[in-house]
């Protein structure tokens, strides 16, 4: 499960100190679950996307639909897999 809320406050132009406030907890945890360092309870998701003003499910990586990428288990380079419909 990967979070994207990095992305998504420099796409809104706010700041994790900001968030973090908004939400109720310290700076330094907000930027740990930020960087992936730390899973958020689902009571902090919802208010993190509440003070973001976002449906909960935009926090998270949306998987690709028609493609797959994958390593070589040989030489280590990136395969690129498309589906045709």
């Amino acid at each position: 499960m990967n979070l994207i809320i990095k992305q998504v406050l420099g796409a809104k132009g706010v700041k994790v100190s900001s968030l973090a406030e908004s939400v109720g907890i310290t700076r330094a945890n907000m930027s740990n679950i930020v960087n992936g360092k730390s899973m958020p309870s689902i009571e902090t998701l919802e208010k993190i996307a509440s003070a973001l003003k976002i449906d909960i499910t935009a926090l998270f990586e949306q998987p690709q639909k028609r493609g797959l990428t994958i390593n070589c288990p040989h030489c280590g380079k990136e395969i690129s897999i498309s589906v045709k419909e």
